[in-house]
């Protein structure tokens, strides 16, 4: 099950630590629903909210003599924020309807190419939303690339690499086959690659949490894959005039 960053720090909201304990409080009532029934859970979540107020800290902290952390560990960060959020509030809720099942948060790293063409053309929207005048003042002031996002404003873009391998997946597999629900690929996992050594090195990138979360549900062999987001229903031509949800479809469809 998939959750989306927007689920934990809400547009509009300063996200502080209780609005994100709140949020994702409220995100995870299904996933109760779900064990209660007896499913066995892998738990993804997006970070585009997250990693991007992190980034607007770096560049806070610069002016103060701060060395900046790169993208690689900011999304190791956000798995170690935002999976013990998720892993406490899910703890709680389970003590209180008097379940005994065990939570993990992995840290998953997740392997890309080291030459994936989004390095040379970022895509992936993160952080908060700006006034296309905020957004001139950050492309002026930090260098960012900065693009207007589904109509609701712009923000920052950062590569997004596609993912080719879940470096933790038989952990994750073995641990959910015991029951234990298990939160990984945070934020799309932290993206790595192996150098001509065959040594694990991060990448400046954020992946895509629905494809990380899909080839996670590929490597443990996942029955279903769900994912919860911040709007009604998938549709095509979001945010425009012509928008059309879809309520179901078809292979087929989908490749076309």
């Amino acid at each position: 099950m998939a959750l989306g960053g927007n689920a934990i720090l809400k547009a509009g909201q300063k996200g502080t630590v209780s609005e994100q304990f709140d949020n994702t409080k409220e995100s995870i009532k299904g996933i109760l629903e779900l064990i209660k029934q007896g499913y066995q859970l892998a738990i993804t979540h997006g970070n585009g909210p997250q990693v991007g107020n992190f980034l607007l800290q770096q560049q806070t902290g610069l002016s103060l003599g701060v060395a900046p952390l790169s993208l690689s560990l900011l999304n190791a960060a956000t798995e170690g924020t935002m999976g013990y959020m998720i892993a406490q509030c899910l703890e709680n809720e389970l003590n209180e309807i008097g379940l005994s099942n065990r939570v993990a948060a992995i840290i998953t790293q997740v392997l890309i190419e080291q030459n994936d063409q989004s390095f040379k053309n970022p895509t992936k929207p993160v952080g908060p939303f700006y006034s296309e005048e905020e957004a001139q003042k950050m492309r002026r002031e930090y260098g960012w690339n900065m693009v207007q996002d589904a109509g609701r404003g712009y923000r920052q873009i950062v590569p997004s690499p596609i993912p080719k391998g879940i470096v933790q997946a038989e952990i994750i597999k073995e641990l959910v086959e015991k029951d234990v629900l298990v939160i990984a690929c945070g934020g799309g996992g932290v993206p790595v690659y192996y150098d001509e050594q065959g040594c694990l090195r991060g990448a400046d990138a954020v992946i895509d949490k629905d494809f990380a979360s899909a080839l996670l549900a590929k490597e443990i062999e996942a029955e279903l894959l769900i994912i919860l987001t911040g709007v009604e229903k998938v549709a095509i031509n979001f945010g425009k005039p012509n928008q059309k949800y879809l309520d179901q479809l078809t292979l087929e469809e989908v490749k076309y």
